[in-house]
């Protein structure tokens, strides 16, 4: 059974120039790409639907200019869409007053950005409470909670250092303990780890997982990087020119890219730590033994087993029932499908 949408879009534009209105009512709500060209407007959003499920992680992707981040902010209405509807928990935020639209933000969204966006003139421990001062919280309830999510980032021992005397990785470590001060349903990420020094960026990555582990959000994170965008997200989105080129798991984009632009973005990922077995496994043949793999695992985890065996190896689903079967061949043609040709 589907879940309901945490967050649903549908038909959003986001059009920049003179008179977006009456730009999208010359052309019936409906303008192509050359009218864009023509007249001398951005299609920074253009006619996207997606849903974002409850504990998903959806990555968003594309070249600069692509409009990544003006979707996250069309998402939030920092920029408000020109047309379509953004349902959160099924409410239309296109619908609701302005106080409405700020009480949505301050309890149920948070927001982590790549410049940290700290305040200087104040601590570690203050930083990650202005959120709740903001909302009006005693002083005595913003400290405890800031405490709190100050040692869920593993800052704890730092509450009075200001930014300046922290390193990168620590200062993008108190923008997620202040985006989850407020304790959001909704957390929205715009490249946040893209500033750091690849080590850092990896440490961040783990951080970011172990919290999720353990709080379960629904996410749209912001990402350039391909290999970032398999290893944290459950699915992910790559736009071009305004548009939502492809919607998929991190395996099925590997597998089928939607076009040249998709498998360009595909090309340097690590297939063995991205591909499933599941999505590879050959459904109409079930072999008749007792040692299986799980259908969820990477090719990595079970490359070995695979790959020195002269038969079918048996793959199971979530259920343990069995799924179908994956052979050699077929592992090394996932792997290295140029040379399967």
């Amino acid at each position: 059974m589907q879940k309901t949408p945490k967050i649903s879009c549908r038909n959003i534009w986001k059009v920049f120039g003179a008179d977006p209105a009456g730009f999208m009512a010359r052309h019936g709500g409906r303008p192509r790409l050359s009218d864009f060209k023509a007249e001398g407007y951005i299609g920074a959003a253009r006619d996207m639907s997606f849903d974002v499920y409850p504990g998903e992680i959806l990555m968003i992707m594309g070249l600069s200019g692509s409009g990544k981040s003006t979707l996250i902010r069309s998402i939030t209405r920092l920029n408000d869409p020109t047309a379509g509807s953004i349902l959160i928990d099924g409410v239309d935020l296109m619908t609701v007053s302005e106080k409405e639209l700020v009480d949505l933000r301050r309890h149920k969204m948070g927001m982590v950005f790549q410049n940290f966006g700290l305040l200087p003139h104040r601590t570690v421990l203050s930083n990650v409470a202005f959120p709740l001062e903001v909302r009006g919280a005693s002083k005595d309830e913003r400290d405890e909670r800031a405490r709190e999510m100050v040692k869920l980032v593993g800052l704890e021992g730092r509450e009075a250092y200001f930014p300046r005397e922290l390193s990168g990785g620590q200062q993008q470590r108190v923008g997620i303990a202040r985006s989850l001060a407020v304790g959001p349903d909704i957390w929205f990420l715009d490249e946040p780890f893209s500033a750091l020094d690849p080590l850092i960026r990896r440490e961040m990555q783990d951080e970011f997982l172990r919290l999720q582990k353990m709080l379960k959000k629904t996410i749209v994170f912001i990402t350039h990087d391909f290999a970032e965008a398999a290893r944290l997200g459950d699915r992910i989105g790559i736009m071009k020119d305004g548009e939502l080129v492809q919607l998929a798991t991190p395996a099925e984009m590997v597998i089928n890219p939607a076009n040249d632009y998709v498998r360009e973005f595909a090309r340097e990922a690590p297939r063995d730590q991205i591909i499933t077995v599941g999505s590879i496994c050959d459904r109409s043949s079930i072999p008749q033994e007792r040692q299986a793999v799980p259908g969820s695992s990477r090719l990595c985890e079970v490359a070995s087993k695979v790959l020195s065996s002269d038969t079918p190896v048996l793959v199971t689903g979530e259920d343990g029932k069995p799924l179908g079967s994956v052979t050699r061949q077929s592992m090394i043609a996932a792997l290295y499908p140029q040379g399967s040709r």
